[in-house]
């Protein structure tokens, strides 16, 4: 679905007054930002990924900085994340993107090397405020020529648990942040007590966030900093293979997840646990219907390695070819930093990265739980990745599709990983 608001379409769009746009004062602590002093009349174009929620929150945004800002109108539009990125990529070909985009980290070097984003550093300390944001979370927008993006929350690799499927079962949860071993024989003992109608977890080697997360227990990335992948050909094989034996008897079957698609295994009730990112609990909760989902942290075999990492989840940037850079960079303060942008979104686009924000999100329920597990793996958070490199999606997708195929049977782990350094090659360009 693609969508105009035409409210916003129509309004505001005659310049009555020549003058510039000046910046005056600074956005301050409490997340608001910069003041405009200015009677130009001025659109933005804003475009983001989502659903009908998403955009009924973000409605009630863009009313509060038009508030604020009544010589500012944003336009909005919305669709989902495939068509999104299908059409920034056609925008980008003919220089036309957006004033203001809700950006992905996945694109930031896709579309940030190649000068397509406006760099927001420029307006650090007058349109944009960073003094709320961890550096560590600033950080992840930065390119070698300045910051292109601002996160606007973050999440972390974690084990969710349904407490009621497992009350069912008679099986104690999994406490998280055990061995390997550990976390298997937990999946076991489900599958086991339940004689299969309900499975202990999914396939711990078929996403590569799986194979991330067991390359920094050994103190390594996915990649070097050149940009090449960080294991070989022979390492993903044995990956692959060392989950054959939960795929053979303790895990769902590939094939049952196939019924179920798009929903995941955790989510349409067949399995115990699952291994994703901390802000799918909002989603796991709406498809599975459970009373209580809790989280722990995922296994490890190397308590002393900082394996987990504050991962951003959506981001805020700017197009480098806007008319209007200054009314864009405190749009995108506004949208990182605003209590009252808080309130509206809680944790719906991650934890919010600004403390000013999640001061106004008054965190409850499954917010505030995934806020609680964040914290209680504080000491296991090492440095984030360097930014993806370009086409990271693309091998992310077939790092997926393969490890659904080995599932399914239909290719060993040696082929698949044979097949996925080729086409890897061929998208990273060497």
């Amino acid at each position: 679905m693609f969508r105009t608001l035409s409210r916003r379409t129509l309004a505001g769009v005659a310049a009555f007054a020549a003058t510039g746009l000046v910046l005056t004062g600074c956005g301050g602590g409490g997340g608001e930002p910069a003041a405009l002093d200015t009677e130009e009349q001025i659109t933005l174009n804003y475009t983001f990924w989502g659903n009908d929620d998403r955009a009924a929150r973000y409605d009630k945004a863009i009313t509060a900085f038009e508030e604020k800002f009544p010589n500012i109108t944003i336009n909005d539009t919305f669709t989902d994340y495939p068509s999104y990125w299908e059409k920034r990529q056609t925008e980008a070909a003919g220089g036309g993107l957006p004033d203001v985009m809700q950006f992905d980290y996945t694109y930031l070097r896709q579309y940030g090397d190649n000068g397509l984003l406006l760099n927001l550093e420029d307006y650090f300390g007058d349109a944009i405020t960073t003094d709320a944001i961890d550096e560590s979370l600033l950080s992840t927008g930065k390119l070698d020529d300045g910051t292109f993006a601002i996160p606007t929350g973050y999440s972390a690799w974690s084990v969710f648990q349904n407490t009621g499927l497992l009350a069912q079962a008679g099986v104690e949860p999994y406490e998280g942040g055990t061995s390997w071993d550990d976390y298997n024989a937990y999946m076991a003992s489900v599958t086991d007590a339940t004689g299969g109608t309900v499975y202990g977890g999914t396939d711990t080697t078929q996403r590569i966030q799986d194979l991330e997360l067991k390359l920094r227990q050994q103190g390594r990335e996915l990649f070097t900093e050149e940009g090449e992948l960080n294991f070989t050909q022979e390492e993903l094989a044995d990956h692959w293979k060392e989950g054959q034996a939960n795929r053979d008897k303790v895990t769902v079957p590939q094939s049952k997840l196939e019924e179920i698609n798009p929903v995941s295994g955790f989510g349409g009730n067949l399995t115990t646990s699952e291994m994703s990112w901390s802000n799918f609990l909002g989603g796991y909760l709406g498809d599975s219907g459970a009373e209580e989902i809790t989280i722990v942290a995922p296994p490890t075999d190397s308590p002393d390695e900082k394996d987990l990492y504050q991962k951003v989840g959506l981001m805020q940037a700017a197009s480098s070819s806007t008319e209007h850079p200054e009314a864009a960079a405190a749009f995108v303060d506004f949208l990182i930093n605003s209590p009252e942008v808080g309130e509206i979104f809680g944790a719906t686009l991650g934890i919010p990265a600004s403390e000013t924000q999640l001061e106004g999100a008054n965190l409850e329920g499954p917010d505030k739980a995934v806020k609680d597990y964040l914290d209680s793996i504080e000491e296991r958070l090492g440095d984030a990745p360097a930014a993806p490199v370009a086409g990271f999606g693309a091998i992310e997708q077939t790092f997926w599709d393969l490890g659904k195929s080995i599932g399914l049977g239909s290719v060993t782990p040696e082929d698949a990983a044979k097949q996925f350094f080729d086409e890897a090659s061929v998208t990273l360009g060497s």
